[in-house]
Parts: C-alpha cells; structure tokens; sequence
C-alpha cells in the first residue's frame, strides 16, 4: 500500500496552547497559525489598522503604536480605532491581542514598546490612555462547547481505531490513499464511513510487538459508518475479520503512478481484502460495497498505536469488566468493575478476546463496541475546554490516519467533522453483521443472510437501529400480533409482475425453507401490481404476520378485509414489481432485525463479561 500525503509540522518547537488567541471583536479564541507560527491578519483588522511606532521599518515585523488616536483622548473612540490591530504582510506584521510577545488583551505592552522605540514621544500625548471595555466573560460551559463545537467531528476508534479532532496546522499528520474515487467532504445525503484498523507490524513505531511476524497487514477491524441523511442518527456496522466473503477486482494506484489491478478472490476471509497481493484501503472499500449494497463514501485506517496515543491524550477511557479478565494473549488483567485504561493497557482491551464470551472475534467486537462508545462520550463533554488539551488529541488523531483523497486535508476534514458531529450521542447504534458458524472451518464464520439482508437493506434505505425510533405515542413501542406456527399458514401465491416464475419460486422456498406446507402457486394475477400486496381476513392476523415477517413485507403492504374468512380460506399474496426474489424484503425494516446484536453509544451500563 502506498500511503501518499504525509509531511510534518512547520515548527516542531511551538506550543499549541500560545498559539489561541482573543479576538476582541466576537470575544472568543481562535487558533491562529501563519507559515511560522505567526497569527495571520484578518480582513477586518486591515481595515482599521493601527499607527507604525516611529522608527519601525516597513518590512521588519516591527510592533504596532497602540497609543489612543487624538479623538480618542478628547473621549471619542472612532469605530476603525481598535485595540490589538494587525499589520499585514510587509506594513509591519504583529500578533493581536494575546498573541503578542509580551502583550496583553487590550495590547497595551505592545503600544509602551512602541513607545520606548520612538524616544519617548508618547509622553506628549494629551490625557491619560483609556482601556477599551472588555466583553463579559463566557462561562467555562459555553467555552467549552465553542470550542469543541468547532473542532470535534464524530469519533470512531474501532479495534486499531480512528478518530480526529481537525485544526488547520494539521495537514502536515495527515496520510492519504488514492483509491480511485474522490467524493466531497459534505454533501447533503447519507454518509457512509468506512473505518479500517489494521494489523501491519511495519510503518510506526510501536508496532512491532503485535499482529504477525512480517505481515503487510489485514483488516482488522472494520467499521461501517453510516449517517443519516438528516443527520439525526447513525448506526456502526462491525464486520468480522473471518467472514467469508468475495473480494471483487481492486484497481490500486502504484508508487510510479500507475494502476495495477489485483484479481478478486472467492470464499476468503474478509480481513485478507487488505494488505494481502498488494491490496490497498479501496480493495476493503469494493469489498464492503459488494457485501452490503451500501456505496461508501469515505475511509479512514488506522494501526495499533492509534488507540494507545488517542487513549493517552484523552487521559484515559472508562471500561467495565462484568468478572475478572485475564487474558494471556493481550495480556489483560482487569479485576470485576469499572477502570480507566489507556496506552497498552487501553489497546490490550480492544484486542482481547481469549477471555471474554466465547474466546471468539465477534466477542472481542462488543468489547471494542463499548470501548468506542466510553470514548465518544468523553470527547463530547465538556472535559477538554483547554485549547492545549484539544490540540493534543488534535495531534494524536491526526497523525494515526490514513483517509482517502476526498477528506485528504486538514480543512476538508474539519468540514467533514463538522457535518458529522449534528447526530446525538444517544442516536448512535452500534450493531454487528449477523454471521453463522462455517459447518466447512471452524475459524470462519459465513453470513446470516435471513438477518443479514435485511440490515443491509435498513441501511441502504437509512432507516435508523436506534432503539426508540420504532416507539408510539407515549413513548411505549406497539404490541405485537401473535405470529402463527408455520404448519397454519395457508396462502395462495400469484405473479402479478415479479420476475418470470416466481410465484413458484416463492411456493417452493415457503415449502422447504419454512415448512409451510398449505402454501400454494395460483399462477398468474389478473392485474400487474407496482408493489406486493397480501390480503388477509381479520381471524387470519396471526398468519399474516408470520407471512409479512418470512418475506420482509412493508406495512403498506397488508390489506385486512372486513370479514372473517372460513377455517380453510387462503390468504392472497400477489407478488409486484417490486419483488426480487424470496425472503428479500419489500422495504426495509423500521426496527432491528430480531437476533441482530446491536448496542447504543450512549449506555454506561455495558460490561465485558
């Protein structure tokens, strides 16, 4: 994989914290970096700049003569008179406000340095020097959240992890991959993230004590992100690294610029989609397209010493074990109860599995589930108000990514964050693809398509897993109709424009997959259909709720007639054009499939166990 982009800062030496400075026209810090460090001029301070102390050359960074204007002293403040002006570029560049070496909010060191350069002659000045009036503080509250506002994006660290915090003098940390698709950072549909974490012993320092000896890496971990289109909710789809899969042919971009495509493969695990026969983040990409029917919009990947530095600069997340872990793999020892981790501590819990549930990766998934949501929760309080505090994680995030072209700079990222951070902690939904064990190989897992399809197609149609987006009125969820035993559901089955022979199709699956023996073909309908219909008579509810829920049907697409019907009376289900094939659903759930493990973000209450 060749990961392009990365550079390094512009000075190494810079403390983060001196570089936020007041901005006395809003009140509010603003990190301000130029090519050294320097706070740029604003628009608006060139507009009203203030008097060049005598004897300070043009282009020789000289301070600004703060002294009050000769209006100013009579009493009057002139609009373009403000405190802490910038000079530009060659007419004498200073720091405003804060920012000055030496000087105050109201700039007044920097005015009496001035003044001393110049002999004196501020002395003359009629009248004492007045102080502009300072704005009222914010409470430490809404600091907090201006600045978190404008820095935070949605965070995800996911096995090997992912996160970032975007500030402009990050460009430097950033690595990117061209995978051969560049979508914009914001648009006004659905987002779908795909988070990476991989293995790799190569590339940082760090790694070296972990995944296999001399490998390029795999998909580790990986994390399908997607976000509503109104930005109301998300859910995050773990896809296990042993699933077995289909890996589609993946162009990749070469170190000389050109393309070399990497053949697909058939029934392999997942995880082998990176790394593995030169295959790059956009071979995972294609693979997760194929699986899910979801298009991605985005990638980020990440290594080992992703969570262990994420970890560190949030001074810790909070897990809870629900009984003693000692696992001699991750080496994990963690008594029963809640504990703070963080470095190697941190990432031997997400990567600990031997000891917990079944000893299996879909036990180390809810493990990472929980790790993720402790620590989006912590970088959406109000805990990192400083700007020093912030520009750490900054740092740590942003140098554990690799993204792809279309979020490949610090400003695209900082625009992508932005437009992510609207959804609300308690509407994130972590789920994870329903898989079977592989009867073939033990070590793999196959999809769980009857639970599997549906989720996809949840996703795909951005519905929401959230936990009470299927409630009614009063908060309280609808009560649901008792579902018939197969043996008594009786239906006849006509083609009223699905594809060639599917009323058989259908009779057939009914017949062998779910043993409903009274289903019947009744040929072709007397009319076409746009959509599938199922009628059915009051006494018949309990069918036709087993029925709707084999074969995904819609609400919309129960017809109840008004009288009863005789013991041996079929329903009617006539196949539309909407109909693909048996026990695809019509539309997506509005709820989670039953079976499916899923988790909300904004529980405190999940322990490992």
């Amino acid at each position: 994989m060749d990961a392009q982009g990365r550079g390094q800062a512009d000075d190494d030496n810079v403390d983060p914290a001196d570089q936020w400075v007041l901005d006395p026209s809003t009140g509010n810090y603003e990190l301000r970096l130029g090519p050294a460090g320097q706070a740029p001029a604003r628009p608006a301070d060139r507009k009203a700049p203030g008097r060049r102390a005598p004897g300070s050359s043009a282009g020789g960074g000289g301070d600004t003569d703060t002294r009050p204007l000769p209006t100013q002293r009579a009493g009057r403040k002139p609009e373009a008179a403000r405190t802490g002006a910038v000079g530009n570029g060659a007419d004498g560049a200073a720091a405003d406000g804060e920012g000055a070496d030496g000087a105050g909010p109201d700039g007044a060191a920097a005015g009496g340095r001035a003044a001393r350069r110049a002999g004196g002659r501020a002395a003359t000045a009629a009248g004492p020097v007045g102080r502009r009036k300072r704005k009222p503080k914010k409470s430490g509250k809404k600091r907090a959240l201006h600045w978190t506002a404008g820095v935070v994006g949605f965070v995800l660290v996911a096995g090997c992890g992912a996160a970032y915090i975007v500030y402009q003098q990050l460009d430097g940390n950033i690595s990117k991959v061209d995978v051969g698709e560049e979508n914009a950072a914001v648009t006004d549909g659905p987002v779908n993230l795909l988070i990476i974490g991989t293995d790799a012993r190569d590339g940082k320092k760090g790694n070296e004590g972990y995944g296999d000896d001399g490998s390029v890496g795999h998909a580790d971990t990986t994390i399908l992100m997607h976000v509503s289109k109104d930005r109301s909710n998300a859910t995050a789809l773990s896809i296990p690294r042993d699933l077995v899969t289909d890996i589609p042919d993946c162009p990749t971009k070469q170190k000389d610029g050109s393309t070399k495509t990497i053949p697909g493969e058939h029934k392999v695990r997942f995880n082998t989609s990176l790394g593995q026969e030169g295959r790059d983040p956009g071979c995972t990409w294609r693979t997760v397209e194929k699986l899910t029917g979801v298009k991605v919009s985005h990638f980020m990947m990440a290594d080992f010493n992703a969570v262990k530095e994420l970890s560190n600069a949030v001074d810790g997340v909070e897990v809870c074990a629900g009984k003693d872990i000692d696992d001699p793999k991750s080496h994990l020892k963690l008594s029963a109860g809640r504990h703070v981790v963080k470095g190697e501590q941190a990432l031997a819990f997400v990567r600990t599995r031997h000891s917990v549930g079944t000893g299996s990766d879909l036990s180390r998934i809810q493990l990472q589930q929980q790790f993720v949501g402790s620590l989006i929760r912590k970088l959406k309080s109000s805990a990192f108000s400083s700007p020093g505090k912030l520009l750490d994680i900054a740092q740590a995030a942003t140098k554990a990514l690799t993204v792809d072209t279309g979020i490949g700079s610090a400003s695209k990222l900082l625009d992508f964050g932005n437009d992510l951070k609207k959804v609300d902690l308690n509407k994130i939904t972590f789920a994870t693809v329903p898989v079977l064990d592989n009867p073939r190989d033990k070590a793999t897992v196959i999809l769980d398509k009857a639970r599997a399809e549906p989720l996809f197609q949840m996703v795909q149609q951005d519905h929401t897993l959230s936990k009470d987006a299927a409630k009614g009125k009063g908060g309280a969820k609808p009560a649901p109709v008792k579902k018939a035993p197969p043996q008594l559901v009786r239906v006849d089955v006509t083609n009223g424009g699905g594809p060639f022979g599917s009323a058989q199709e259908t009779v057939d699956w009914l017949q062998n997959s779910k043993a409903a023996r009274l289903s019947t073909n009744a040929g072709n309908a007397s009319e076409k259909l746009a959509a599938t219909r199922l009628e059915y008579a009051p006494n018949q509810a309990d069918q036709a709720a087993t029925l709707a829920d084999w074969m995904g049907l819609p609400k919309s697409a129960l017809k109840q007639s008004a009288q009863n019907a005789g013991p041996r009376v079929p329903m009617k289900l006539v196949l539309g054009k909407d109909f693909t094939a048996p026990g695809t659903p019509i539309e997506a759930p509005t709820e989670t499939p039953d079976g499916v493990q899923h988790v909300n973000a904004d529980d405190k209450n999940i322990c490992a166990k």
